[in-house]
C-alpha cells in the first residue's frame, strides 16, 4: 500500500507563521524532503526520526531537476505512509508544487496540499488599502529558461495593477523597472525591497522605481528578496 505525500508550505521563515498542521505533519513525517529557504527552526521541528533529504534550488544551481524531485517523491511514497514534501513559502505560489502534484497523481500516489503563508503576504504591507490599492499581482522575475520569450508582460502590468510583489527579480530588477516606467509607471513611484523577509536578518530598503537600482547596488542588497512596487510602500511606513 502507498503513502500519502503532503506538499506542506513552510511560510516565509519565521516559525511562528507555520500552519498547525504543517507542524504535526513535520513532527510525525517519517521522511521529509524539503527545499532551500525554509528556516533552521522549521527544520527543527521534523521528527528526529525522520530520513532528510535535500533538494533546494538556487538560480543557477539544482541540487536535482525538478523531473528527479517527483520521481523521488513516488519512491519514497512506495516505502513510507507519511511523506512530507516541505516548500518554502506556499506550494502553490511560485513553488512548482503544481507540477508535483500532477506527477504525483498521474503515478497513483495519494496528494494532499497543505497551504503556507507566501512570503509576499507577509512582510506586512497593507498590499490593499481603500485609499491607494484596489488590485495586487504577485509576479515572478525569473520565468522557467525553457521558455523562448517572457510571458509577464511588464509594460501592461504597470498600468493595470496598483501594487506589484515581485518574486525573484533581483538579478532582473534593471530590466523589470525600466519596463515599468516605459509603460507608464512614474519614476516616483515607492518601492520597498525586502531581503530575508520574516528571518531574524530581514533588511529593507525604500526607494522609487527611479532610484532602486543604484540604491540596491549601494546597499549590497542580494536574492533572496521580494520588491514590493504601490503606493502602499508608503502607508506600510507611515
Amino acid at each position: 500500500m502507498t503513502g500519502t505525500v503532503y506538499l506542506v508550505g513552510a511560510g516565509p521563515g519565521d516559525p511562528g507563521l507555520l500552519t498547525l498542521k504543517g507542524k504535526t505533519l513535520l513532527e510525525l513525517a517519517e521522511v521529509v524532503i524539503y527545499d532551500a529557504l525554509v528556516s533552521p527552526p522549521i527544520l527543527a521541528m521534523i521528527n528526529p526520526q525522520a530520513e532528510r533529504i535535500f533538494v533546494g534550488k538556487y538560480r543557477g544551481w539544482h541540487s536535482l531537476p525538478q523531473a528527479q524531485i517527483t520521481a523521488l517523491l513516488v519512491s519514497k511514497a512506495q516505502q513510507y505512509q507519511t511523506v512530507v514534501r516541505l516548500k518554502a513559502g506556499d506550494p502553490f505560489i511560485f513553488g512548482r508544487g503544481g507540477e508535483e502534484v500532477a506527477g504525483l497523481r498521474q503515478a497513483g500516489i495519494p496528494v494532499e496540499v497543505v497551504p503556507g503563508i507566501s512570503a509576499g503576504l507577509a512582510l506586512g504591507f497593507p498590499l490593499t488599502h481603500r485609499q491607494v490599492s484596489s488590485s495586487v499581482v504577485l509576479v515572478t522575475g525569473h520565468e522557467a529558461v525553457e521558455k523562448s520569450q517572457d510571458s509577464v508582460h511588464w509594460e501592461g502590468l504597470a498600468q493595470s495593477a496598483d501594487t506589484l510583489v515581485i518574486y525573484m527579480g533581483m538579478h532582473r530588477l534593471p530590466q523589470i523597472t525600466a519596463a515599468l516606467m516605459r509603460g507608464g509607471r512614474a519614476g516616483e513611484t515607492p518601492v520597498c525591497v525586502v531581503q530575508w523577509g520574516t528571518w531574524p536578518q530581514e533588511r529593507r530598503l525604500y526607494a522609487t522605481l527611479g532610484t532602486v537600482n543604484d540604491l540596491v547596488a549601494q546597499a549590497g542588497f542580494t536574492a533572496p528578496a521580494l520588491v514590493v512596487v504601490g503606493e502602499v510602500v508608503d502607508r506600510e511606513r507611515l
